[in-house]
């Protein structure tokens, strides 16, 4: 028989570490829960699937940032619009101070092209510059990304995209025979002026529709249409639209035939200038407008509406171009 007595289970070895018999007198896992009168923590705040209650008030809801360009995006790009037209203000007074182009004041530049046309296009170029720098910082991805440009779906589609110009084209035709604009129009002064035709055409087909796309449908069209969901959803405590798989808001059928509608009307008024305020001209840009916000939402891509504008654009100066002899006699216009 063995003489050693007993030893108890809670009675550490004589040779055991202290680690050691600390371990032995824990419970093994999943026992003595039930022993213990002390309070469990609640395994979800454990676990993180309820977060602390100041924290849900902290942290803003990502889908109303997510959806962009908001509104908010595009008080800033008025603020670096601002920004680039006094550049360019200063650069138009530089060149009048040096007398480039036999120009020496204000008067004479608003009626020579080089001052127009180069003032406009330094405007763009120093506003576009500022959303390079600026809405990364806000979106945390590229302009491009952000406006959702997708110049693939742009080459893809480019059989039907020309067919759009096409249409638009064909509307401007009929435009011109149903309600023509005034003889006179201050675009027709503009084309008459030396040089300015190749120039108009040149501007017309690359900076004009880039830019003006950015404006209206990259930033204009997609603020509408989220605010007036937006809208829509806190009167009818309705939750968001969610995002899709390519990170594109998706709006209501509604939301964008208003915001359309707005766009094109602003986009007319913009333009209303060129051909004095007349009705005829000003509802075929509004048409014009709605066709480009058609292709831009149901693409879902910018460089398509850019696509389009651009086409458009390209036929109505080859008419010109044709029509004038390579624009040797304009007074045919």
């Amino acid at each position: 028989m063995n003489d050693m007595p007993e030893r108890s289970p809670l009675e550490p070895e004589e040779h055991a570490t202290p680690a050691e018999s600390a371990a032995r007198e824990l419970p093994p896992p999943g026992q003595g829960a039930t022993e213990s009168a002390d309070p469990q923590p609640d395994p979800g705040l454990q676990t993180g699937a309820h977060p602390p209650l100041f924290l849900q008030y902290v942290q803003p809801e990502p889908w109303h940032e997510e959806r962009i360009p908001h509104f908010g995006h595009l008080g800033i790009l008025s603020l670096i619009a601002i920004i680039g037209l006094f550049g360019a203000a200063i650069v138009a007074r530089i060149a009048l101070h040096f007398h480039l182009f036999d120009v020496s004041t204000i008067a004479q530049a608003t009626t020579e092209i080089h001052y127009t046309l180069g003032s406009e296009s330094i405007f763009y170029i120093l506003t576009f510059a500022g959303c390079l720098l600026i809405f990364p910082m806000f979106w945390h991805k590229g302009l491009f990304a952000g406006l959702h440009w997708r110049g693939t779906t742009a080459l893809r589609l480019r059989g039907r995209l020309f067919g759009a110009a096409v249409v638009c084209f064909i509307l401007a035709m009929l435009n011109s025979v149903l309600i023509p604009g005034p003889a006179d129009a201050p675009i027709d002064r503009i084309f008459r002026m030396p040089g300015a035709a190749w120039m108009l055409f040149a501007f017309g087909v690359t900076l004009a529709p880039f830019f003006e796309e950015m404006g209206f449908r990259g930033f204009l069209l997609p603020a509408l249409c989220t605010a007036f969901d937006w809208m829509a959803e806190k009167a009818h405590n309705q939750p968001p639209h969610p995002l899709d798989e390519n990170g594109h808001p998706q709006w209501s059928l509604p939301a964008m035939s208003v915001a359309s509608l707005i766009t094109s009307t602003l986009f007319a008024f913009i333009h209303a200038d060129q051909t004095a305020y007349s009705v005829g001209p000003f509802l075929l840009l509004v048409c014009v407008s709605l066709v480009l916000c058609w292709v831009r939402l149901g693409t879902r891509s910018l460089a398509a509406s850019v696509l389009v504008h651009a086409s458009y654009n390209f036929l109505l100066f080859s008419l010109m171009f044709f029509g004038t002899s390579g624009f040797r006699h304009l007074e045919r216009m």
